[in-house]
């Protein structure tokens, strides 16, 4: 006990012992004591020793350190020295001052802590021994675990994380660290987590399941956002690993709405001096988190609904405020438009949105003019200059709107002298004394013309005036012109650069776009310069303008519409056999391919350089010449007749495709009316059923009234035979009474049935004159047929009930005869023979008297319903009659289905011979070496181009 005493005070205690010596007798000690305060003191021992006597003590002790953290778990203070130990093992935090250079010494260091890392980790218990001690709540076991595990992922990470995804509930123990109320363990957590999320997607999704975002979130809000120290670089880090390539935990961050979070952290005051170096730092990363969710490499629908929500809450807004604000450091400035280009790129409302933003200036001035004037302003910083180009090219990204802008500014009607316009900014940029001016106003003017036509024909309407008293020349011109003299204009920069920037936008301006192909043609001087820069053998640094002059020539062939007699594609085929040869021609194309910059730029679409003299290549020129190589290189190589059989199959194709398109058509069309007839048949049947179930309901109606009136019938007659008692007249005359009051009301229940019937006659009767005008059209008259027959059938029915109400009615008649002689019985003999009081006599009479008016009204009603009978078969005469024409148009048109039907069954037959003549064709054109297109190729591009051209109309109508 005294000699470990001895070693911890430092003191010697009793003979010296050398390091090895006194780390043998510690770690026996620890084996073999059976006192926990024997081992608790002989393992602080060793914690003291293991920094100076690192590669001792972890070779002679690690095993006894575990077997500790495994028996000893109650006593929290022997297993934080346990853990602490075994953390100076793994990584040391002191510096040994030696001879050897630091980064040698960092590498033995390093190489020194990856041996006892995987010594640890080969077994894979005692990672899930750590996580289990990582729940203890004691803070000197909690937080050496804690930079324990961190060491160990820092050392092997990708084993570690296996062992710890594969671990019951282990990425969920790490998880409560943030929840932990002391800030050390919290902030240690933090980097813990960074180290634990790197480069494994599905540890990643599982923290962001955990409900990780919000808690990062509140901690950088709790530590003041921008303004906040470390621990909100650490959350912005372990944000950036989680969201960085990972589109689940992208989309689970705009879904849980954290984007709206966001807005908060850019808002800047209007006095942006003196800002720490934490506050940019956290800032920066603040605006490479908003590129993550934006970056062009993540899928287009998931960028595009980033961009929509960072536009809906005033995100996009807030970066534009930094953008034109006055005192930010150049390098958050920079970032900001990095961040602002990718929120915008290929968002028309976002694009709109910046285009109307102005800058704080007198007059206001457009943003997009305030940033091009830093492009082309040469003592800008060189990354500030590149990252407005990279503004300026996702501004123009599918945006045809704002390239029209862009180059309504340099037409002559649009013009204003009095202010300063971004085509006046690029035109000067493009003719400066400045190569990186040069070449960065030349992309950007490419990009005011990629993928448009339009702006590409419109473009040659450019003027500019070179000096006094010469007459104006056209944009092309001059660009030809600056791209022929170039070795004897004194300029700043690569003289390289400014051709090939110039070369760039001719290749785009006159690619697809044969108008400007003839334009360039016409000026006799630029295929000669085209073609003796070819041929000659220059430098290195001078090939890649070699490939692109062999680009531009082979751009005015492939797209030649031979209007010049004097360069048309054969004759230019001739010229570049006799002067540079084919082979020579092809060799120096792919000299641009095999640039070392080309395949940079073609990487993603940010323009990101190194040096000004590396800036030579556009990203979407790099596409551009990844379309057109191989054409060219076929182009070149066929001959005339190969050209003209080709043109005449294309024809003929084209002729084919068209027949087609048009069959296509018709066969919609007819399809269409079609499926327009079989709804209006189905309706109709819907109304006839409709129309049959009423008729139905109303016989049944009409049954049970005659089950009534038989019913009424036997009791009078039961009457008229008990009529010579007096009390049982009496009894009579009020049943009578009563069935009387029936009989009324059945009456008045047939008119409203029979007002009814007439109704639905008159409706009947409309419908038969639709059904008359509907024949006319109907492709499927034989069900109308039917339909008709039904109508028919539904009139006789109604002629029926008519008969019936009438039949009806006379019994009522007969009914009320009856009632009348009850009436007399009641009346004569029993005032004679009974001596019935003379009062009961007249108040019978009175009723006697009422019910021979209610008689004579009943027998005028039957009278008006013979002759709304009669009227009613008149009707049914002219609806037979009708329905005979109707069968007459029917039979017609079925005649007319079938000579329709034969007629579409002669357009397959020939619709099929000319797919096997296109089929024969296109075997052909195969055989030749073209490359074909599919139908359905040709539908989509059609589509396309249709969709341009109504998008064209809709901004000429504006």
């Amino acid at each position: 006990m005294n000699f470990i005493r001895g070693v911890i005070s430092g003191q010697p205690a009793g003979p010296q012992h050398s390091g090895v010596e006194t780390i043998q007798k510690l770690c026996d000690r620890v084996a073999s004591s059976t006192l926990l305060e024997d081992r608790r003191d002989a393992v602080r021992a060793l914690k003291s020793l293991s920094k100076k006597y690192r590669m001792e003590v972890g070779s002679q002790a690690m095993d006894h350190l575990i077997r500790i953290l495994q028996t000893d778990s109650a006593d929290s203070e022997i297993l934080g020295y346990a853990l602490d130990t075994i953390y100076n093992i793994i990584c040391s935090d002191e510096e040994d001052e030696q001879d050897e250079s630091e980064e040698e010494m960092q590498k033995q260091v390093d190489d020194v802590g990856a041996q006892f890392t995987e010594r640890f980790i080969q077994d894979p218990e005692n990672i899930t021994l750590l996580l289990t001690l990582l729940e203890e709540f004691d803070f000197h076991v909690r937080w050496p675990g804690v930079k324990l595990l961190t060491a160990l992922l820092k050392n092997q990470c990708a084993q570690v994380q296996g062992i710890i995804l594969v671990s019951p509930m282990g990425v969920s123990r790490l998880m409560d660290l943030l929840a932990d109320s002391r800030e050390v363990i919290r902030n240690d957590g933090l980097l813990l987590l960074q180290q634990l999320t790197k480069s494994n997607a599905a540890i990643q999704k599982i923290v962001a399941f955990e409900n990780a975002f919000e808690r990062l979130l509140d901690i950088i809000t709790e530590e003041g956002t921008s303004d906040g120290g470390i621990v909100v670089e650490d959350c912005l880090l372990l944000l950036l690993n989680l969201l960085k390539n990972n589109s689940s935990n992208q989309n689970f961050f705009k879904e849980g709405s954290y984007i709206q979070r966001m807005k908060p952290w850019f808002e800047v005051g209007d006095d942006n001096a003196g800002w720490s170096a934490q506050k940019v730092t956290n800032l920066h990363y603040m605006l490479q988190l908003v590129r993550v969710l934006v970056s062009p490499v993540n899928s287009p629908g998931a960028t595009a609904s980033c961009q929509k929500a960072m536009f809906h809450c005033g995100l996009l807004q807030q970066l534009c405020t930094i953008l034109m604000a006055t005192g930010v450091p150049a390098d958050i400035l920079t970032e900001t438009i990095n961040t602002v280009s990718e929120v915008i790129r290929g968002s028309q409302v976002n694009q709109d949105y910046f285009a109307s933003v102005n800058a704080p200036s007198n007059p206001p001035r457009p943003a997009i003019v305030v940033l091009l004037m830093s492009m082309v302003n040469e003592r800008q910083p060189f990354v500030l200059r590149c990252a407005v180009l990279y503004c300026f090219q996702c501004f123009l990204y599918k945006n045809q709107k704002g390239q029209g802008e862009i180059v309504a500014t340099l037409l002559p009607s649009t013009i204003d002298a009095n202010s300063i316009s971004a085509g006046q900014l690029l035109c000067g940029g493009l003719f400066s004394a400045d190569s990186l001016s040069n070449w960065c106003a030349a992309v950007a003017l490419a990009h005011a013309l990629q993928d448009n036509l339009t702006q590409k024909e419109q473009l040659l309407r450019v003027q500019l005036a070179t000096s006094l008293g010469k007459p104006p020349v056209s944009l092309l011109q001059q660009c030809t012109n600056i791209l022929s003299q170039g070795d004897k204009i004194s300029r700043r920069g690569s003289k390289v650069q400014t051709r090939v920037g110039l070369l760039m936008l001719l290749c785009t301006w006159i690619s697809n776009c044969p108008i400007a192909v003839t334009h360039f043609l016409h000026n006799q001087e630029n295929v000669p310069f085209l073609t003796a820069q070819i041929s000659e053998n220059l430098g290195e640094d001078e090939r890649l303008v070699q490939g692109l002059c062999a680009l531009l020539l082979g751009i005015c062939i492939y797209y030649n519409d031979n209007s010049l007699e004097n360069y048309t594609k054969d004759k230019l085929k001739q010229l570049i056999e006799k002067r540079i040869g084919k082979e020579n021609f092809v060799e120096k194309l792919g000299f641009i391919t095999k640039h070392e910059l080309y395949s940079r730029a073609a990487q993603k679409p940010q323009p990101v350089f190194s040096t000004p003299e590396h800036m030579l290549f556009d990203h979407e020129f790099t596409k551009l010449v990844k379309e057109l190589e191989g054409v060219i290189t076929k182009a070149v190589h066929k001959s005339s007749e190969e050209e003209k059989k080709e043109e005449e199959v294309k024809k003929t194709l084209e002729q084919h495709d068209s027949i087609v398109t048009q069959y296509k058509e018709l066969i919609r069309e007819q399809d269409a009316q079609i499926n327009e007839l079989k709804a209006q048949v189905a309706s109709m049947t819907s109304q006839s059923e409709q129309m049959q179930a009423t008729i139905t309901q109303q016989l049944t109606q009409i049954q049970q009234h005659k089950d009534q009136y038989n019913i009424l019938k036997l009791k009078l007659g039961k009457t008229g035979d008990q009529s010579a008692s007096q009390g049982e007249g009496a009894h009579v005359n009020g049943l009578q009474s009563e069935e009387l009051s029936q009989l009324r009301e059945e009456l008045e229940e047939l008119r409203r049935q029979h007002a009814q019937q007439q109704t639905q006659l008159a409706e009947q009767d409309t419908l038969i004159a639709s059904l008359k005008s509907e024949a006319a059209h109907s492709a499927e008259a034989a069900e109308g047929t039917s339909a008709n027959a039904e109508l028919l059938k539904e009139l006789e029915a109604l002629r029926a009930q008519v008969m019936s109400q009438a039949a009806d009615i006379n019994q009522l008649t007969e009914s009320q005869e009856l009632l009348r002689r009850a009436e007399a019985v009641q009346s004569g003999p029993g005032s004679v023979d009974n001596g019935v009081d003379m009062a009961r006599v007249a108040e019978l009479e009175k009723q006697l008297a009422a019910q021979s008016t209610e008689a004579q009204k009943l027998q005028e009603e039957v009278k008006g319903l013979n002759a709304s009978r009669a009227g009613m078969e008149a009707d049914l005469a002219s609806a037979t009659s009708t329905a005979a024409i109707l069968q007459a148009e029917v039979s017609k048109l079925q005649q007319e289905v079938q000579e329709s039907k034969k007629e579409q069954d002669d357009l397959l037959m020939l619709l099929a011979d000319q797919d096997q003549k296109i089929l024969t064709l296109k075997q052909k054109l195969k055989d030749l070496g073209e490359t074909i297109e599919d139908e359905d190729d040709l539908d989509s591009k059609d589509q396309s181009e249709d969709d341009e051209d109504e998008e064209e109309e809709e901004e000429d109508d504006e």
